[in-house]
């Protein structure tokens, strides 16, 4: 490492496909490796009201899977009480979101992290504010894309068309990690060898259903990022 932690975004191929669970097991992958690792969700939406504030459980997971760990406000800047659409939610809530509050708290928890996790919202695509694409944060906070694909129906073609897009903004991709989001789901490998070839950027582990999630030993699943091998 050069003393400045490499920053990851996660993306997805659609809401409800793992990225919470991608990004826990990628945290704990780095400190299976003997780094340090700090995960944040800039914008999340549907929290519960707790005697802290409005607390959001991905945001809490990323937050316990942190070596080192911060004060949550910094794990997650916006917290949206509705789960719906952050702009949606954001106008509920009175709440204006935008990007200095964010790179303010990432800016104070990079110093002492090797790698940051940083995890985003529905699909590539789905805006964090009116005026604030995630585009916008991934270049502000010069970060390199991770790619979450659920493997269901339809995952090839949202696969594609999510690293096509990522590509034509110009932006960085470390690579993609497969989640499976179904017990049993029929042709699995063969879907498997497809996304395999279909995609430019390397494939960096599957993560099998699992009734436990946020399981560390996840990790055991995943290769690091390039950048950290």
């Amino acid at each position: 490492m050069d003393g400045h932690a490499r920053g990851y975004y996660l993306t997805g191929t659609d809401t409800g496909i793992g990225k919470t669970v991608a990004s826990v097991a990628l945290l704990h992958a780095f400190a299976r490796n003997g780094l340090r690792a700090t995960g944040m969700k800039p914008v999340a939406s549907g929290c519960a009201m707790t005697s802290e504030g409005w607390r959001n459980d991905d945001a809490l997971a990323l937050q316990a899977a942190s070596k080192p760990a911060h004060f949550y406000g910094l794990h997650n800047p916006f917290a949206l009480p509705e789960p719906t659409a952050p702009q949606i939610a954001a106008a509920s809530a009175g709440i204006s979101v935008s990007m200095p509050p964010i790179a303010l708290a990432y800016e104070q928890m990079a110093p002492s992290a090797d790698a940051m996790v940083v995890e985003g919202v529905g699909g590539w695509l789905a805006p964090l504010a009116n005026e604030l694409e995630q585009s916008t944060l991934v270049s502000a906070l010069n970060l390199s894309v991770i790619v979450v694909v659920g493997l269901r129906l339809g995952c090839l073609s949202h696969a594609r068309l999510t690293e096509r897009a990522i590509l034509a903004d110009g932006l960085p991709i470390s690579g993609w990690i497969g989640n499976a989001v179904e017990a049993d789901f029929p042709k699995a490998s063969e879907y498997k060898a497809l996304l395999r070839s279909s995609l430019v950027s390397p494939c960096l582990g599957w993560l099998p259903w699992n009734a436990h999630p946020f399981d560390p030993e996840l990790a055991a699943r995943l290769v690091l990022p390039v950048a950290l091998v």
